[in-house]
C-alpha cells in the first residue's frame, strides 16, 4: 500500500515552539477563536497613526496661526479645532488598539492555562492504576481540583471516608453517579505541592468521624503527581490570597467540566450537594454533550 502523503508537513515540534512566551499553536488557538482582532489591531494603530500625524501638522498650523506673520496660516479656531479631533482620534484609536493587545494577551494566557491544565498528571487512588493525564478524563469525568493545607485535606479526607451522621456516608458513591473525581492538593506555606497521598492515607480523624477509613472514596480519588501542579495552581492561589482569603485554611476548588474547560473557582470544601443534584445542567452535558444520547436520551 502506498505511504499517504501529507500537503502540509504535519510538525508537532514545530507547534509546540515557543516564541514570545506561547507555542505557535496556542497562538493559531487565538487566532481561531478571534479571528478578525488582528484586522481590528491593524485599523486601529493604523489610524492611531494616522491621527498623530494630522495632530503633528494640525499643531504646526496652530502655532503659525498665533504667531501670525504668515499668509498661508489657517485661523486659530479652525487650527485649535482640528487639534482637538485629531488629538481624540489618536487617543481614542490608540486606547482601542492597546485595549485589543491586553485582550489577546488574556486569551493567551487562558489557552497556555488550559493547555496546562490538560497535561497535570494525577494517580488513581485506586490500587493498581497508573498515572494518568487530565487530558483523558475528558469527556468521561468532571474533575474537581482541592487545593488546600493540613486541615483542609484532612477535612477533606473526613467528608468522604467517615460516617459524619446518623446514616452512612455515600457520598463516594453518589459522586460516582455524576461522574466526579477529587483531586486533593496539599499545599505548604509557600503554596508549592507536597505528599497529598500521605497525608490522606494518614489523615486523623475527630470525635464526629465514625467508621473512618481513607480507602473508602478510593473509586473518586486521584492524587496529584509531578511537579506542573506547582506552576499551575501558584497563579489561583496568589489570586485567591490578594482577595483576603486563607488559601491554606479555606482552600480553594477549582471544577473542569467533561469538555475540559473550567466550570468555576470558589474557595472552601467541594459543594458535594450541588455536585450531585444539578451537575449534569451546571457544566452543560445534559444539553450537548455528542454521544450522551445512549444515557440522556435524544437523537
Amino acid at each position: 500500500m502506498a505511504p499517504i502523503l501529507f500537503s502540509t508537513p504535519n510538525d508537532d515540534a514545530a507547534l509546540g515552539e515557543k516564541f514570545g512566551g506561547y507555542t505557535t499553536k496556542q497562538r493559531l488557538r487565538e487566532e481561531v477563536e478571534s479571528p478578525f482582532r488582528k484586522v481590528r489591531l491593524a485599523f486601529f494603530s493604523f489610524s492611531a497613526a494616522s491621527a498623530s500625524v494630522a495632530l503633528y501638522f494640525s499643531a504646526l498650523a496652530a502655532v503659525k496661526a498665533n504667531i501670525g506673520g504668515y499668509t498661508d496660516a489657517i485661523p486659530l479656531d479652525d487650527a485649535l479645532q482640528s487639534c482637538a479631533i485629531n488629538a481624540a482620534g489618536a487617543i481614542g484609536f490608540g486606547v482601542l488598539a492597546v485595549r485589543e493587545l491586553k485582550v489577546g494577551q488574556a486569551n493567551l494566557e487562558r489557552i497556555a492555562k488550559g493547555g496546562m491544565l490538560a497535561r497535570l498528571l494525577v494517580e488513581p487512588a485506586a490500587e493498581g492504576s497508573g498515572r494518568r493525564t487530565l487530558k483523558e478524563y475528558r469527556r468521561a469525568s468532571r474533575v474537581v481540583i482541592a487545593a488546600g493545607g493540613k486541615e483542609y485535606i484532612n477535612k477533606l479526607c473526613m467528608s468522604l471516608c467517615s460516617d459524619q451522621l446518623a446514616d452512612e456516608n455515600t457520598l463516594p458513591n453518589a459522586l460516582v453517579g455524576v461522574d466526579i473525581v477529587i483531586v486533593p492538593v496539599l499545599l505548604d506555606e509557600k503554596y508549592q505541592v507536597i505528599d497529598t497521598k500521605s497525608a490522606w492515607r494518614n489523615a486523623v480523624p475527630g470525635e464526629n468521624d465514625r467508621n473512618f477509613e481513607s480507602s473508602r472514596a478510593d473509586e473518586v480519588v486521584a492524587f496529584p503527581s509531578g511537579s506542573l501542579w506547582n506552576d499551575y495552581l501558584k497563579s489561583d492561589a496568589e489570586t485567591a490570597q490578594g482577595q483576603g482569603f486563607d488559601v491554606l485554611d479555606k482552600g480553594i476548588t477549582i471544577t473542569v467540566k467533561k469538555n475540559g474547560r473550567i466550570l468555576r473557582r470558589a474557595t472552601g470544601l467541594p459543594p458535594f450537594g450541588d455536585f450531585i443534584s444539578a451537575m449534569e445542567v451546571a457544566d452543560g452535558s445534559r444539553f450537548g454533550m455528542p454521544g450522551d444520547s445512549e444515557k440522556y436520551g435524544g437523537p
